[in-house]
């Protein structure tokens, strides 16, 4: 296997690129083919649309969307086909998304480097343990007074 890399669509393309690889599922916006210099759009190695909208690039989501993609990965059979392309000397994974550090194309080339993806790559903000609920006096909640026209009736 070659040197894999990853790198936004949306910067400019090198020679040191070699093979250019879009895995992306959608279209990067205003990004036309010839700027884009693709070598292949790999549609099928991109996250389920569901996966996708449910992450939706938000920090938090990050961990959680790394695992569902892994499991993802593991049964598709694209990652196979896909693999005869990475015996070239250079690939470039290519994604659209803002987040250099939360994104699909991270977790696919750790997936297709065959390295475990380190759960402390992203520091997910997680709910503190919740404390022992203790008993409490429950004081008793008032009905709400009911009006009528401008007139209120009181319970005695």
């Amino acid at each position: 296997m070659g040197s894999l890399a990853i790198k936004r669509v949306y910067d400019p393309p090198s020679a040191g690129d070699g093979y250019r690889v879009l895995v992306d599922r959608l279209w990067p916006r205003g990004m036309t083919k010839a700027a884009a210099r693709l070598d292949l759009w790999a549609k099928d190695l991109a996250p389920s649309p569901d996966l996708r909208k449910e992450f939706n690039h938000r920090p938090e989501r990050f961990a959680e969307f790394r695992h569902h993609y892994l499991g993802e990965l593991s049964r598709n059979p694209a990652v196979a086909a896909f693999r005869t392309e990475l015996k070239r000397p250079n690939v470039t994974l290519l994604y659209g998304a803002h987040d250099r550090a939360n994104n699909h194309a991270l977790v696919l080339k750790a997936f297709l480097e065959g390295k475990r993806v380190r759960q402390a790559a992203v520091k997910a903000k997680r709910p503190a343990a919740k404390k022992a609920v203790t008993k409490k006096t429950v004081t008793k909640k008032r009905r709400p007074s009911v009006q009528v026209g401008a007139a209120r009736k009181r319970s005695r």
